[in-house]
């Protein structure tokens, strides 16, 4: 790329930036994203984010300046907030999942020394009833 290329690029791009923030876009959606800047310049998106950095990077500092957040960034901060809010539900669920998970082991834990006490006559309360294991009723039918 020569150095008369490069000018006109750049004076295009400062046009644009003036465009954008001024609400009077020529080519572009008028949005205040790299790409509509790109299309407003008429340069590709590459342009600016590889060779006219700082181009760029004014740009998204004279758009925060105005106190307005660009496109891209408050999508990304409504999915951070969305995903935080699904982290949260999940760590819930996973608690109470956990705790569930905890009941039902001391119930599993309650029946197998009842099962051995059944089974070895070991029992402490003459009210439980040996019930047939599943094996005797198989081998009774």
């Amino acid at each position: 790329m020569n150095a008369q290329s490069a000018t006109a690029d750049r004076d295009a791009i400062r046009a644009a930036i003036d465009r954008l923030l001024a609400g009077t876009p020529l080519r572009s959606n008028g949005s205040l994203t790299i790409v509509a800047l790109a299309d407003e310049a008429n340069v590709k998106r590459h342009l600016l984010t590889h060779r006219h950095t700082d181009l760029k990077d004014d740009f998204y500092a004279r758009v925060r300046a105005r106190g307005h957040v660009p496109d891209n960034e408050r999508k990304l901060r409504d999915d951070l907030t969305k995903a935080l809010d699904r982290i949260k539900e999940l760590v819930t669920e996973n608690t109470k999942l956990q705790g569930e998970n905890d009941v039902l082991a001391r119930i599993v834990n309650v029946l197998e020394l009842e099962n051995h006490e059944l089974r070895t006559g070991t029992g402490r309360s003459g009210r439980l009833v040996a019930l047939p294991s599943a094996h005797q009723l198989d081998t009774s039918c």
